[in-house]
């Protein structure tokens, strides 16, 4: 593939208007997943040129990138914000349950959103809850803390209601268009969990094609007659549709698995799994079958889901844990795995597309090593871009000892590479 050659970007003027315009960025010696070494420049929170390495000089910041692999920075399409960092309670020392006021919740997502920012994640979808006592305010807590972040990750919360039909749906549809007003930035929920599933994602539907919204409905997908009304109802809807985690799919006989998995393609439907487990109690674990659904055509996402709350204490959030188990446990190739949280995450946010090329989104991620199948099985050292600039490096030095003898074990020693015009990341 040649060069990608300086272009204006498309929409340059834009970001300066919005308060985006960041100062140019000069990313020096990456290697890309071809093989590729380059130079990338950034600017105006774009890829301005991709050049070989050291063809392209510009005024501004540079970062050395020798040893480390450039990839599309990934994104977290399932992740829980108001239920984040609560496994441990209100704390050492401090017994019962986790604070649920608002500045209480507000801290938490931001801190959750960091930590996901850390492993790469430039954007993320979380899903929150409303209605019961607490109301709307799990989402206003989220919502300010989308706007603390500004400028470091984007953040899109999904209102969740509770219930949504018969007598006691009614306040849950109002919750739901208020939450939509307030800012959600899609619509969801839990069909499963109502008396009438198909007529709650029924009304789901419906308040999405109101406010010209996407659904993100969260569903274990193991009733096969249920799923296929809810791809029928989903295939008109134009702003997008996904599901997940869809783990109950893997529990049915593969000739019923694999008819839904036609049906969800036909639909257009996207899949988002959770391989680093799910956001509900134990019995609903699993993986969603994703190579069956790959093969019918559907469109597979990966996601983190619980983030060390209690259906997951020890949840990690990082998208290159969750590419490693869809390649070490459901046997996809590296490149597909990475994709599920990457262009196949973007895509099922209603994001941009990313690539290493000019005029794409500077939204990148670059992680030490020289092949993707190596970065997905160690990924220590990481250096995060978002809107053209560099918002989270993680850096990591593994040492070994010399042995008591003195004669040294002949183990490897991990270095630094010599500090070029950028110094060393």
């Amino acid at each position: 593939m040649p060069d990608s050659r300086p272009r204006p970007p498309d929409d340059h003027a834009a970001d300066a208007a919005n308060g985006r315009e960041s100062s140019a960025l000069t990313l020096c010696g990456a290697r890309l997943t071809d093989g590729r070494i380059v130079d990338v420049r950034l600017g105006g929170g774009r890829i301005e040129a991709v050049g070989t390495a050291g063809s392209l000089s510009a005024p501004g910041a540079r970062v050395d990138l020798r040893g480390h692999l450039l990839l599309p920075a990934p994104a977290e399409p399932h992740a829980h914000s108001d239920t984040a960092l609560t496994a441990d309670g209100a704390g050492p020392g401090t017994p019962g349950p986790a604070s649920q006021l608002p500045e209480d919740v507000q801290r938490r997502a931001t801190e959750a959103a960091l930590l996901q920012l850390g492993h790469g994640a430039t954007a993320l979808r979380s899903h929150v809850r409303i209605g019961g006592v607490q109301g709307l305010a799990a989402l206003e807590a989220v919502l300010q803390a989308r706007r603390s972040l500004r400028g470091l990750a984007d953040l899109t919360p999904v209102a969740v209601p509770r219930l949504l039909t018969g007598i006691a749906g009614a306040d849950g549809l109002a919750m739901l268009r208020d939450a939509v007003k307030m800012g959600a930035g899609a619509v969801g929920g839990c069909p499963d969990l109502d008396p009438d599933p198909t007529g709650y994602a029924e009304a789901v539907l419906e308040i999405a094609a109101e406010h010209g919204c996407p659904v993100d409905l969260h569903t274990d997908s193991d009733d096969p007659a249920r799923l296929a009304r809810l791809a029928a109802m989903a295939g008109g809807l134009r702003q997008g549709v996904a599901i997940g985690p869809c783990a109950g799919l893997s529990r049915l006989p593969r000739e019923a698995a694999g008819r839904a998995a036609d049906q969800l393609a036909a639909s257009g439907v996207t899949v988002i799994c959770l391989p680093q487990g799910g956001c509900c109690a134990v019995e609903g674990r699993g993986t969603a079958p994703v190579r069956l659904l790959r093969a019918a055509g559907v469109r597979v996402a990966a996601g983190s889901g619980a983030l060390r709350d209690l259906a997951n204490p020890v949840g990690r959030g990082d998208p290159l844990e969750a590419a490693f188990l869809l390649a070490s446990q459901n046997g996809l190739r590296a490149e597909h795995a990475y994709e599920a949280v990457s262009a196949e995450a973007r895509r099922a946010m209603g994001l941009p597309e990313v690539r290493i090329e000019a005029g794409f989104p500077a939204e990148l991620l670059a992680v030490r090593g020289e092949q993707l199948s190596g970065v997905l099985s160690l990924a220590y050292s990481r250096i995060v871009v978002h809107r053209g600039r560099v918002v989270a490096r993680t850096s990591a030095v593994r040492e070994y000892c010399d042995s008591e003898t003195g004669g040294g074990p002949g183990l490897p020693r991990q270095g630094r590479p010599e500090s070029g015009p950028g110094g060393g990341p």
